[in-house]
């Protein structure tokens, strides 16, 4: 697409021009559609996280510095609300007794509940065992499901800081937990 053609929108709808970000989103609704289904592989997950992304961009708008970059700016916020929808997203559970029946499923004998309660405890144990700082960003992100942006005005940092703090942090309590793996 090219840039003569959705810049004055972007400006107009910078402007506080309504009809203009209406056009925006018609013109950009497939693109943004079609990055949603190849990250999270679900129609109606998809066209749901569209509607969440044209809002959240018309919300956005005025904080765009460089109207030129639209495009790849309403790509970021897609690919940073799929990725967020995956990590947050509930298994999946079905009601009806018809497909729970047909299942072939794996039981998990008391050795694997054992297992698993013995993976958390390590988790937790090796979690503990990190700085103040690093144990706080992975709970925050992780246990209690905050965005990089909610963590940037908790942690009162930029969200490039965080994202930093976030990859160092894992990298420690991985090696905090190497040492599993052993055994």
């Amino acid at each position: 697409m090219d840039t003569e053609e959705f810049l004055p929108l972007v400006l107009q709808a910078q402007a506080g021009d309504r009809d203009a970000f209406g056009q925006l989103a018609v013109m950009f609704e497939p693109t943004v559609f079609a990055i949603a289904l190849r990250r999270l592989r679900n129609q109606a997950e998809a066209a749901e996280l569209t509607q969440d992304v044209l809002i959240q961009a018309l919300r956005k708008l005025p904080q765009l510095r460089e109207p030129e970059r639209f495009p790849g700016w309403l790509r970021r916020i897609t690919v940073r609300l799929a990725i967020n929808r995956t990590v947050r997203r509930p298994p999946t559970s079905t009601q009806d007794p018809e497909i729970l029946g047909s299942i072939d499923c794996e039981r998990n004998s008391p050795l694997d509940a054992a297992l698993s309660v013995e993976q958390a405890a390590h988790v937790w144990g090796g979690l503990k065992r990190l700085r103040e700082l690093d144990r706080s960003t992975l709970v925050a992100f992780y246990f209690d499901g905050q965005s990089l942006v909610e963590m940037s005005d908790r942690f009162r940092s930029p969200v490039g800081t965080i994202k930093r703090r976030l990859h160092t942090a894992r990298i420690r309590l991985r090696e905090e937990l190497a040492h599993l793996q052993l055994v």
